[in-house]
């Protein structure tokens, strides 16, 4: 007579947050560029038109960051959340049915384009003077770099959740 044991899901260890941070970085990095110099020309203030080898020398010091905001969110979800429990428990909930249907972390992938462009302004920002870019940013700009960039956090959780739906993640099992 044999035991059916119920394996736990193991917390994702620090490979994948890299690895899913630099994604989503690498995406909202691009959609910034372009959410900030349409914000530059509709306020008409700031200035940001950097070059394309420009745009590659500071996506490798994004890179960088990235990698650093990995490392600390890690240790931060570690600190709020010992364990994991709270995300193996939404994945438990994902994979018996329970969770977007369409939308695959709605709030999350808003809050994570809002903040992707501040922190491709900041590194634009901190690496203008080492890279000799000529770059400035207004408040409003940014804020509506950001907002303009919220189109492309809800076209990002669409994709994924249309990816799932067709891929039947997160459909009940019998």
């Amino acid at each position: 007579m044999g035991t059916t044991t119920k394996k736990s899901p193991k917390p994702p260890g620090v490979a994948i947050w890299v690895l899913v941070t630099l994604l989503w970085g690498t995406v909202f990095y691009w959609t910034s560029i372009v959410m900030l110099q349409l914000a530059s020309t509709k306020l008409g203030e700031g200035f940001f038109h950097p070059s394309n080898s420009e745009l590659w020398r500071v996506y490798g010091i994004q890179v960088v960051v990235l990698i650093l905001c990995a490392l600390v969110a890690k240790a931060v979800r570690g600190v709020f959340d010992p364990g994991n429990t709270q995300q193996i428990r939404r994945w438990q909930n994902l994979s018996e049915g329970h969770g977007e249907k369409i939308f695959i972390s709605f709030a999350g992938s808003l809050a994570t384009s809002f903040f992707f462009t501040a922190l491709t302004a900041l590194t634009f920002l901190g690496s203008s003077g080492a890279l000799g870019l000529a770059v400035v940013f207004t408040i409003p700009m940014v804020l509506l770099a950001a907002l303009f960039n919220v189109a492309a956090g809800v076209a990002a959780s669409l994709i994924v959740g249309l990816i799932f739906l067709i891929a039947r993640v997160g459909r009940k099992r019998s």
